[in-house]
């Protein structure tokens, strides 16, 4: 029998943050309702927070997104290219999107394009559920990432 092939995601979109958390959980909640859309060519990937292991699938997509909470005083969702880190240093608990790209270039040899897309947040303490801010973010969030994914040539299409 043959060995099963690997088609690399056309998209991989990764949502990280702690679900435990209330808005902190925006990351996972879009890739969760991204992921039951099915979407071919897109992969998608959840955590509570980007690790150093993350590298490998992100050196295996063509496009990644990376999807996380943002507390402060924004108040709308943003979409940023973020390129490369100049070192694969982790330095805390958590990688941060350049390091995880930085460290699919050195060890796996491919960065492919990626953004960062941040959900405006709030609330950080124990417990469920989104403060409206949060929940409208998600919305618009998911809306972007189809919006994306439902695009032919993502790389040289996709604009913040």
């Amino acid at each position: 029998m043959p060995a099963p092939t690997h088609t690399p995601a056309s998209l991989l979109v990764i949502g990280y943050g702690n679900t435990l958390r209330q808005d902190d959980g925006a990351g996972p909640m879009v890739v969760e309702t991204i992921e039951s859309h099915a979407l071919p060519g897109v992969l998608t990937l959840v955590s509570p927070q980007l690790s150093p292991e993350h590298a490998e699938a992100v050196a295996g997509a063509r496009v990644v997104v990376f999807v996380d909470a943002q507390a402060g005083p924004a108040s709308e969702v943003n979409l940023q290219q973020v390129q490369p880190g100049e070192s694969t240093q982790v330095t805390t608990h958590a990688a941060e999107p350049r390091t995880v790209l930085a460290l699919a270039r050195d060890v796996f040899g491919h960065a492919p394009p990626a953004w960062l897309l941040t959900i405006p947040a709030q609330g950080f303490e124990f417990g469920a559920g989104f403060s409206p801010l949060t929940q409208q973010g998600i919305e618009v969030a998911v809306s972007k990432v189809l919006e994306l994914a439902g695009m032919t040539s993502i790389e040289d299409r996709i604009k913040p």
